[in-house]
């Protein structure tokens, strides 16, 4: 007769619980008021409104639209997924590639500068929160100096949130910095911004599934427009923004 121990299920509250407590840590990390500086960066967009590509609302959407489309559902979702179920497998290797990979596809200074600077302040302020292990704790896992998508996947794996959910959340984040961009930049009013929220919901649906339906050879953004502005922007006279 067996004498093995039985190991009990997890109760469904404390699963329940679990998936809070992700949410939660997905929702902190994609607030404005998360002090990495988010805020201090436009991607291009300022140098849009100097160039007069972007003046309202609906130019506004569309600039939005076009980024969505051929930028991050190409380029940051689909990175963000492969980084998450890299760390899970605690692959190194792969999380380098990508990381590695990211750095390369930014095509300005200013867009390449970003995301080391963002990755550099999320990675001090999570010492400061005591909820980056030491470097001995993950040997080989994360590159010396991670880009922002990379530690980004880093803590939402780390805290259980999946990997749709990430994605959702980078996206939402992304949308919200930059009609807050427009907001100070534009004279585009809150509920203008609210407006262009419900539009765009639908399309941050849309833009994870093609970023989880993608095979690795087919990503890449297609942003000439954008890089444009963002060497525009480099030497622009008068600037709120640091991209």
């Amino acid at each position: 007769m067996s004498t093995e121990p039985q190991v009990s299920a997890p109760s469904a509250d404390s699963q329940a619980q679990g998936d809070d407590l992700a949410l939660l840590g997905l929702l902190q990390l994609v607030s404005p008021a998360l002090p990495i500086g988010a805020f201090a960066w436009s991607q291009g967009l300022e140098s849009a409104f100097e160039l007069d590509w972007v003046r309202d609302e609906a130019s506004l959407h569309a600039w939005l639209a076009g980024v969505l489309d051929d930028g991050l559902s190409r380029c940051e979702l689909p990175v963000l997924a492969r980084q998450r179920a890299a760390l899970q497998a605690e692959d190194g290797e792969t999380v380098a590639y990508w990381d590695a990979w990211l750095a390369a596809s930014r095509e300005t200074r200013e867009l390449a500068e970003e995301d080391q600077r963002l990755g550099a302040a999320l990675r001090r302020l999570l010492n400061n929160l005591e909820l980056l292990p030491d470097a001995s704790a993950l040997p080989g896992l994360l590159p010396e100096q991670p880009g922002y998508v990379t530690l980004f996947a880093w803590l939402a794996q780390a805290r259980g949130v999946p990997s749709r959910q990430v994605l959702l959340g980078f996206a939402w984040g992304w949308l919200e910095n930059q009609l807050a961009v427009a907001c100070k930049a534009l004279p585009l009013g809150h509920t203008a911004a609210q407006r262009l929220i419900e539009r765009l919901r639908p399309e941050l649906v849309v833009a994870v599934d093609r970023a989880l339906s993608l095979a690795d050879d087919e990503l890449g953004p297609l942003l000439p427009g954008l890089a444009l502005a963002s060497a525009q922007h480099e030497t622009q006279y008068s600037r709120l923004f640091r991209s």
